[in-house]
């Protein structure tokens, strides 16, 4: 197992190099000079102002460097956990994003629980009562939430709850450590809309795998006995069922944490996804190259977490 797991470190170390330069390319080829945007005070830098001061920002914030130095000097700095200062801010880096990532990682962690409580549950029912009407319900409410954008499900929350409750998106951050009701307030709308599309597909594959594991011989053998039907479910059936749903929640958790950027922006939560809106518009290269590589990071260990999972839920895999 040690061996695999570092094969698998040495095989994630181009993929987070390709990573890092595609995102260093793309953030030099977005329109705008960010030097010229901060003499203007955040506009699109098109308003007048002398060459001369331009010139001295961007030699001040090291852009006038050939840029396979600035990638250089740049990657240097991420293997020495130095990820360098926001250009508009003048701040660490990794400083704000570890004012930003404890809410966007409560925020995904949040809708993995909230969507495996309510996935599970759904899926097994739909694989015990299979093609009955509410099997036919279940399984075309799951196609809407894979199907429906989670930006167009939280745009219409919104309108519901202001509309109908007069309620609104919260402005700022409560930490649960200092007062957990009101956090759970900022955070179980957002935490829900990612849920329904999340719970949608684990639904799914909850079904799907629990209709596969109840054919095998051991469940026939299970019921022959005379077990209590649940017993015969839950003990046997939905045990051997369950790993490739925990697997895809765990792929699912990298996953989530790309999609807080859209629903951090409708709820105006401060969190890591909003900050990479922002720092994209203000063409803040430090800051969108360092969210952009950790979220990488996350993603591939994630998926390495789901390979160490089989080994360990099932014995019959084996890694040499």
């Amino acid at each position: 197992m040690l061996n695999y797991i570092i094969r698998r470190l040495l095989v994630l170390m181009p993929i987070l190099f390709g990573i890092s330069v595609i995102v260093f390319v793309i953030m030099r080829m977005l329109p705008g000079d960010v030097a010229r945007m901060i003499l203007a005070g955040g506009e699109d830098g098109s308003s007048a102002t002398s060459a001369k001061a331009v010139a001295a920002l961007r030699d001040q914030l090291g852009l006038n460097k050939p840029i396979i130095m600035q990638y250089f000097d740049w990657i240097g700095g991420i293997l020495t956990l130095d990820a360098g200062n926001s250009l508009w801010s003048g701040r660490p880096v990794l400083t704000e994003i570890s004012e930003r990532l404890p809410l966007t990682l409560e925020l995904a962690l949040m809708a993995v629980a909230l969507s495996m409580l309510i996935s599970i549950p759904i899926g097994v029912y739909s694989a015990v009562r299979q093609d009955n009407w509410v099997d036919y319900v279940i399984r075309s409410v799951s196609i809407a939430g894979l199907a429906i954008p989670t930006f167009w499900v939280g745009t219409m929350l919104i309108l519901v709850l202001t509309l109908q409750f007069n309620w609104a998106p919260p402005l700022g951050y409560v930490p649960f450590t200092t007062n957990p009701w009101v956090n759970i307030q900022q955070i179980i709308w957002p935490a829900l809309v990612l849920a329904f599309s999340n719970a949608a597909l684990l639904s799914r594959m909850t079904r799907s795998t629990m209709l596969d594991v109840m054919q095998e011989d051991y469940v026939r053998t299970a019921r022959a006995k005379g077990l209590k039907p649940w017993v015969v479910m839950l003990k046997h059936a939905l045990r051997n069922a369950i790993l490739p749903v925990l697997t895809l929640s765990a792929i699912e958790l990298g996953t989530l944490l790309n999609g807080t950027v859209v629903l951090e922006t409708i709820f105006t939560l401060p969190g890591l996804g909003r900050y990479l809106v922002d720092a994209i518009y203000n063409r803040d290269y430090p800051v969108v190259q360092a969210i952009i590589l950790l979220m990488g990071v996350i993603y591939v260990i994630m998926n390495l977490i789901v390979d160490i999972m089989y080994g360990v839920f099932d014995p019959r895999i084996r890694y040499d």
